[in-house]
């Protein structure tokens, strides 16, 4: 068997939502992924949360890989996306930012009634994320609450990275469903 013949077999395998085989294909590219979103970006903690964006992606379109085409070109298409969307983000909120004093004091002029409801969603979220499985929330506490690295979450939690990174794409999915499932914006 040929180094393709398995990569495509490992491939096949991710697509059936085996997660060792999910693990391993993270593995396998995490590096060149990572490598390239960083010459981009130039800051490791935006290159993390994109090459997580990334295997999140790739995870969910896998169906969509063409295997006559190199899979790692495929992978960096994705990660090339996914740096245009950063940038696109990145810039409208420099644009917000430089919004004149009057709009940015009108937009955090907001009425009691949106304040409430901007609590009552976030006590729903709270909620939510409550009801999940302890290891999907302390995942979810520790990343999204505190702030915290890839590399401090493995440490704290006794994790490789790799199994970390897994673990956060995987909370990031269930919370996902778990708010639409919820439909709390209704």
């Amino acid at each position: 068997m040929t180094n393709e013949d398995s990569l495509l077999s490992l491939i096949f395998e991710a697509r059936e939502k085996k997660p060792k085989a999910q693990t391993q294909l993270i593995n396998l590219f995490w590096i060149d992924v990572f490598s390239f979103v960083m010459k981009k970006v130039q800051n490791e903690t935006d290159a993390d949360e994109i090459t997580v964006s990334v295997f999140s992606k790739v995870l969910n379109k896998l169906e969509l890989y063409d295997p006559n085409f190199q899979f790692k070109t495929w992978v960096l298409t994705i990660a090339q996306n996914t740096i245009i969307d950063f940038w696109r983000k990145k810039n409208k909120e420099n644009e917000e930012i430089t919004d004149s004093l009057e709009q940015v004091k009108n937009q955090y002029a907001q009425s009691p009634e949106e304040l409430l409801i901007s609590e009552e969603e976030m006590d729903n979220i709270q909620e939510i994320i409550n009801s999940m499985d302890d290891s999907y929330r302390e995942i979810i506490r520790l990343r999204f609450f505190e702030e915290k690295s890839i590399k401090e979450i493995s440490e704290e939690l006794n994790l490789s990275l790799s199994n970390t990174k897994v673990r956060i794409m995987r909370a990031k999915k269930v919370l996902e469903q778990l708010l639409k499932d919820s439909d709390f914006r209704k």
